[in-house]
């Protein structure tokens, strides 16, 4: 994948990248900076799932498996992020080996089952 070719977008430290709940149409590859990634508890408060380095990619889950975003990201700093399109996520995913093509949707199934435990 070119990245060349992937709209890059700036985010400035504590700005909301998409939401729980949203429709996801894009994944993300941190340029520079880094992501928080937050889940709602029950009560309103926010756990932290993970942060996302310089290198690392978020929201391909709700690309690969259909489903709303588990979580919500936040820039933790002044964050350049890549736009991977879903159509070319979808298209590389097609492309791969079945075999892996099938573990990334359980992995990515084991992953939501794990967040919401």
């Amino acid at each position: 994948m070119s990245f060349r070719v992937l709209n890059r977008r700036t985010f400035q430290a504590g700005a909301q990248i998409f939401c729980e709940g949203d429709r996801g149409d894009r994944a993300y590859i941190v340029q520079s900076g880094a992501v928080a990634i937050e889940k709602k508890r029950a009560d309103g408060s926010l756990r932290l799932l993970g942060k996302i380095p310089a290198g690392g990619i978020f929201g391909e889950m709700a690309l690969v498996d259909n489903q709303p975003r588990m979580a919500t990201a936040r820039a933790l700093v002044d964050s350049v992020c890549l736009m991977v399109p879903k159509a070319l996520l979808e298209k590389k995913l097609d492309a791969a080996d079945p075999f892996l093509a099938a573990m990334v949707r359980i992995l990515i199934s084991n992953t939501r089952q794990a967040a919401d435990g």
